[in-house]
């Protein structure tokens, strides 16, 4: 079935730019000054003449002595390497992911153990089915706030809607929370700024940014949440337990199975092209990440998902050191969602 929404014209969002960054050369060029720097400064103390100066070490501060040759002590400085910016490791780990033409891609990952994250774009996209984890967390930060479990028929709706992605259940829990309004409201409350529910039933186009989903990841995988730790549990159990043809996208980066993910697609009737989403954690030699992979202007289904692993892997290698060129086996996949 083609996700509501699929028929109707996009809303415009602003026209996107590929960000431009250089980190490995940065990075390079850190490096480079800080070698420098160090040997300059043993130089300096090896050779007996004295006192080196904030001027001549570049970014030093003063740190230990050390004996010169006749005996006296020099003053040795230390460089200070500058912390890591995981943004332009993340820029320069896409630049091994092939984008095709036409097609734009948008990545968040954030390392659960260190709290370290990065991003890659910031424009906003057509959630398609991705926003099933967003309407879950909001009916059940709403059941928080009534006193109440969820219902039976609420269970059988969200298992059906995250399990399998089932769009008719679906529109029956945005029904329940009330559509792009309660979705917007609970969404307020987890920290989105930049996530939009769509017009009407079209919850598929709800627009969001990878930023707010690795936020919204949080809220379901951390601790420091407005869900509670059963909400939690729940929901991630759920997005544990996909339906196996379903189980691609950021998965790609995991160990075996490793992960709890949903994924989102949707065919563009208007542009015949798609959108291919996908969220979760995955775990790599024994680290955490989330991930948050947004992608529009996909030739087709498989290319859109091939873009999304790739992206995926790159990622997480910003944290865990994987191969960003790596590519995973290929899966099964249905018609829409």
């Amino acid at each position: 079935m083609e996700s509501p929404g699929a028929r109707h014209g996009r809303r415009a969002h602003p026209p996107r730019s590929r960000p431009l960054l250089y980190g490995a050369l940065a990075t390079a060029v850190v490096l480079g000054a800080t070698a420098v720097g160090t040997a300059y400064v043993k130089a300096r103390a090896h050779s007996g003449m004295g006192a080196v100066s904030s001027a001549a070490a570049p970014s030093a501060s003063p740190s230990a002595t050390a004996a010169g040759p006749a005996g006296e002590e020099a003053s040795v400085e230390s460089v200070t390497r500058p912390a890591v910016d995981h943004d332009e490791l993340l820029a320069s780990a896409m630049k091994a992911v092939d984008v095709p033409d036409g097609a734009e891609v948008s990545v968040a990952v954030l390392d659960l153990e260190s709290g370290a994250s990065a991003t890659y774009g910031e424009d906003a996209f057509d959630t398609a089915s991705i926003v099933k984890v967003d309407i879950l967390a909001a009916l059940l930060l709403r059941a928080q706030d009534e006193g109440r479990q969820l219902t039976a028929a609420e269970k059988s709706y969200a298992t059906a809607m995250i399990e399998n992605s089932d769009n008719a259940s679906a529109s029956e829990l945005w029904r329940t929370i009330g559509e792009a309004e309660g979705l917007d409201a609970a969404n307020e409350r987890f920290g989105l700024t930049g996530t939009e529910g769509g017009d009407g039933m079209l919850w598929g186009l709800t627009q969001t940014t990878a930023a707010d989903q690795l936020r919204l990841l949080r809220q379901v995988f951390g601790d420091d949440s407005e869900l509670s730790e059963a909400s939690r549990t729940y929901l991630r159990g759920l997005m544990g337990q996909i339906a196996v043809d379903q189980r691609w996208g950021v998965s790609a980066a995991a160990d075996g199975s490793a992960w709890a993910l949903k994924n989102g697609w949707l065919p563009r009737t208007a542009t015949g092209l798609w959108d291919i989403n996908s969220v979760g954690r995955v775990t790599v030699g024994g680290r955490d990440c989330l991930v948050a992979v947004l992608s529009d202007g996909n030739a087709t289904q498989a290319k859109g998902i091939s873009l999304v692993e790739a992206a995926a892997v790159a990622a997480v290698s910003v944290f865990v050191g994987q191969d960003a060129s790596a590519s995973a086996p290929p899966v099964a996949v249905t018609a829409s969602s």
